[in-house]
């Protein structure tokens, strides 16, 4: 590569708006490809965003901290973003009154399974506690799953990829396993993936199904209240 081209990217690469424009351009990407699959659920626009990106900071050597100086304006709209999930919540929400006791049964118990189901295995597995307590809020909004981790003493880095990581798998799972379990009801495929898989399986249900969608977003917000107030609380009694 001649110099001149090389100090082209390296003034590039250290402008924050180049990856900003990046982060952008990888979800973008990432849409066409669901788009042309047919929108199935192996073909995440998040996932494949994921490794478009990885790909470019492998073959660049930029480390993360650099990329982040750039993209965290994408991070500063996680917090808008699930505030913004009030406004579904408000048209739907005479559906969702029909729904309030199963709802209300429903969020403290998949709340509960979430957080015990993933320390118990981890603890199976002989995974260090640091480690057990960046995992254990890996079903909430990553938003709030950091501040969690970082005030019980995990890694809220760790933590922002495994919840990441739950995401995902939930919003590729979500619709075949529904399909599997031969469960129609659009809200109750919606709150499940809310609950469990936070803002990427509500994008998959609002993909899906606008009222799932909403289901979605509700129980994403209502889990990251309920995990808040249940996880410090059980999770010494887990450990």
């Amino acid at each position: 590569m001649p110099a001149d081209s090389f100090g082209l990217w390296a003034y590039l690469s250290a402008s924050p708006l180049f990856w900003l424009s990046a982060t952008v351009v990888a979800f973008l990407l990432g849409q066409r490809l669901s788009q042309a699959a047919g929108h199935h659920p192996a073909a995440n626009p998040v996932m494949a965003a994921i490794v478009v990106l990885c790909l470019v900071l492998a073959l660049t050597a930029t480390p993360y901290a650099t990329y982040f100086a750039g993209a965290q304006f994408v991070h500063f709209l996680l917090g808008p973003a699930t505030v913004a999930l009030a406004v579904p919540l408000h048209r739907h929400r005479r559906l969702v009154r029909l729904h309030l006791l199963p709802l209300a049964v429903a969020l403290p118990t998949g709340s509960l399974v979430a957080v015990a189901s993933a320390v118990w295995l981890a603890r199976l597995f002989a995974i260090p506690p640091e480690a057990i307590v960046s995992l254990a809020p890996k079903s909430v909004t990553a938003a709030v799953a950091m501040g969690l981790s970082e005030k019980l003493g995990g890694d809220p880095a760790l933590t922002a990829v495994l919840c990441i990581a739950t995401g995902i798998f939930g919003a590729v799972v979500v619709t075949p396993l529904m399909n599997a379990l031969r469960i129609r009801n659009y809200a109750a495929r919606g709150f499940a993936v809310g609950l469990t898989s936070h803002g990427i399986g509500t994008a998959r249900a609002f993909a899906v199904d606008p009222v799932a969608g909403a289901f979605a977003g509700i129980a994403m917000a209502l889990n990251a209240v309920a995990t808040s107030l249940i996880l410090p609380a059980l999770l010494p009694r887990l450990l």
